[in-house]
């Protein structure tokens, strides 16, 4: 089948509520494209132009996580756009089965949508519509935003085509503030991010209920469990980034840019910061050690002084030591006794010669 004499289909890849998605061959320019066909619009007629506006809108916006638009036109009473093809599948599962991931996809799941959404974001649009099936991943793990059937631009409330007091959007990933009927707004888009994240990681949404209302509700009241305590291995600083973008209050959640900037930088691993590697110190001498304590040792008592006498105006010389006296007399009575003896010798001798 030819569509536009241009793009031949060559087999149905998906099918939703506004048509179907073939995938196919631009014959004129030799790629391959996905075609997407808008079935029933003629009994619709808000259901065509919201296609319509899907094709203006993705064709504003150039950004290697936003899936491109190529064409778009009528054929055979029936639109139709032309995309990039993006060989791989949502992240809706299969069969009704929840994708789930490892933290590190998730975080790569995260910095690629986050930065697609910026992109939308800085061009003045709001997706409204993030889910896992608007979410495509390519073989080689790069995710792509996919179907601006349902947004609007921030700078053109009529845009919406939307009712007083209508909600578009999936209920499992809408906004607080959308829920209580508030415009949509880029941190509405990051809420929703955020849903798909949590889903990803835990298998299941945030939020379920029964009925629509009781969903709503928990949407506005209820805080969400924390994944670690339903048993998901994740970094503490991952649970705690999710949880911001999952705040109910919208000034209270990052921006799309930051989202991406920071999974990006692998700030979400929580790995502690390097310790400071310590400068070499000098050896520093040990002193040596303290004897060990002993008997103290008895001290001498000092005698007490002796009285001084009063001293008198004239000195007096000081008592002669009586050994000194003796040595001094020794000297005369050693000469008198060898004059005596002399004496007598000199008398002998002159007797002896008499004789």
């Amino acid at each position: 089948m030819l569509v536009a004499d241009r793009y031949r289909l060559q087999g149905c890849v998906g099918r939703g509520g506004m048509g179907e998605v073939w995938r196919a061959t631009d014959e004129v320019l030799g790629r391959d494209v996905a075609v997407k066909l808008m079935l029933g619009h003629e009994h619709d007629p808000s259901a065509a132009e919201r296609f319509r506006m899907e094709a203006q809108t993705a064709a504003r916006l150039s950004h290697p996580h936003v899936v491109g638009v190529f064409d778009f036109g009528t054929w055979d009473g029936k639109l139709f756009l032309v995309m990039e093809l993006v060989s791989g599948d949502s992240l809706a599962g299969d069969r009704g089965r929840s994708v789930v991931l490892g933290a590190e996809q998730v975080a790569t799941v995260a910095a690629h949508a986050a930065a697609g959404l910026a992109a939308a974001h800085r061009q003045g649009v709001v997706h409204r519509d993030i889910k896992p099936g608007n979410l495509l991943m390519d073989a080689d793990g790069t995710v792509k935003l996919a179907d601006f059937g349902i947004a609007r631009f921030v700078d053109d409330p009529s845009a919406g085509l939307t009712t007083t007091g209508q909600i578009v959007g999936t209920g499992l990933y809408l906004a607080p503030e959308r829920a209580l009927g508030q415009p949509a707004s880029p941190a509405s888009d990051v809420y929703s991010l955020g849903c798909v994240l949590y889903q990803l990681l835990t298998g299941q949404p945030p939020f379920r209920a029964d009925t629509a209302t009781a969903l709503l509700y928990q949407h506005i009241d209820t805080p969400p469990t924390p994944p670690r305590q339903l048993g998901v291995p994740m970094p503490a600083a991952f649970e705690a980034y999710l949880l911001s973008l999952l705040a109910k209050q919208p000034e209270q959640r990052p921006a799309a840019q930051a989202i991406a900037d920071w999974f990006t930088s692998g700030s979400w691993r929580d790995q502690p910061m390097p310790l400071p590697q310590a400068v070499p110190q000098p050896p520093v001498p040990q002193a040596a050690p303290a004897p060990l304590p002993t008997a103290p040792v008895p001290m001498p008592v000092p005698a007490a002084p002796a009285p001084q006498q009063p001293r008198s105006r004239r000195a007096q010389p000081p008592a002669e030591n009586p050994l000194a006296a003796i040595s001094r007399r020794r000297p005369r009575r050693t000469a008198a006794v060898a004059g005596a003896v002399a004496f007598v010798v000199f008398l002998l001798i002159g007797m002896a010669w008499l004789s």
